[in-house]
């Protein structure tokens, strides 16, 4: 992978926000929702009591690092079709560039049930009204919705993970699928200067659980170093944490997410390191959050990685139901 071409194509797609990022989007938005609507209309009576809730089941809204929304796992429940669809909603939900990483990455953390140890869930009717599907795993909770959750990048709040070399990676993760996110924020990090990195690093990460995803809501509540502080050169950079944390997904969600952040401000996102996660102790902080009024990204490297994101429309419900 070209990951600056990647990330100029990226940028170039979230800034031009115009008529061609809106026929792009409906592109991508239509290939991954008539599968989920095609997954619907296949299931069995016997299946969609398993499987099928109402739009506003409580259910939809929870996320966990490792959980499955329903019982059954989907290599054993469905048909050899369905789970051929299973898999290409996931695939249409990233980028084309890393889909397959990604994927990868939820067969070796599965164990030896690969893919087939996922769980899915769907809410609403796909063909009448409102809806989404949500699959969860080990490190996996992803969601298409169709738009019908409205100010919520993703559909709601989303989490990915690996752990590619044990339960307890070494200082450079070998093999982890998101490490180059950590690495990219570190750039940032080593741009700074003393008073700025005062600033950044804090003693303590936040808790590993669902509980982080609650947004703050108030700039002046939100610890860490202000993107509005900091020099040129220096938001350059943050402008390509933004692509790289968004590089593994599909261009509406880019598109959606960079507008929901864009409504508030990147002058208004705070960059803060942990240093109490440094795996090696060596000054490449393994733990950090990039967090703003209506957007939490927050990256846990130790002891592998754990992902929590919710990005929110400011005049959104003010914290998803956990």
């Amino acid at each position: 992978m070209n990951r600056r071409h990647f990330i100029n194509r990226s940028l170039a797609s979230t800034a031009a926000l115009g008529l061609g990022s809106a026929i792009a989007e409906e592109s991508v938005k239509t290939e991954a929702e008539t599968v989920v609507k095609s997954l619907f209309n296949s299931l069995t009576e016997a299946q969609r009591k398993e499987i099928t809730f109402d739009f506003d089941n409580v259910l939809r809204t929870k996320i966990g690092n490792n959980w499955h929304i329903t019982k059954p796992r989907i290599g054993t429940f469905l048909d050899k079709d369905q789970n051929a669809m299973v898999k290409e909603i996931f695939i249409k939900a990233h980028s084309e560039e890393y889909a397959q990483v990604v994927y990868d990455q939820v067969v070796d953390d599965s164990g030896k049930k690969g893919f087939g140890d996922s769980s899915i869930a769907l809410f609403g009717e796909p063909d009448t009204g409102k809806f989404e599907f949500v699959l969860t795993g080990r490190h996996t909770t992803r969601r298409i919705d169709g738009d019908s959750v409205a100010g919520k990048a993703f559909g709601g709040p989303i989490f990915y993970g690996h752990a590619a070399d044990g339960f307890y990676e070494g200082p450079d993760h070998k093999g982890n699928a998101y490490w180059f996110q950590a690495k990219s924020a570190n750039r940032v990090f080593e741009m700074l200067d003393g008073k700025q990195r005062e600033a950044a690093l804090l003693s303590e990460s936040p808790d590993d659980s669902a509980s982080v995803i609650k947004l703050t809501r108030g700039a002046a509540e939100i610890p860490g170093l202000a993107v509005a502080d900091m020099s040129a050169d220096q938001k350059g950079e943050m402008t390509q944490v933004l692509s790289d944390l968004l590089m593994p997904f599909r261009e509406v969600d880019r598109v959606e997410s960079m507008k929901l952040i864009e409504k508030v401000g990147v002058d208004q996102l705070h960059l803060s390191f942990f240093s109490d996660g440094d795996l090696g102790n060596d000054g490449v902080w393994d733990n950090w959050k990039l967090e703003g009024p209506n957007m939490v990204w927050y990256f846990r490297g130790d002891p592998h990685v754990h992902t929590w994101v919710h990005i929110s429309d400011p005049d959104a419900p003010r914290a998803p139901r956990a």
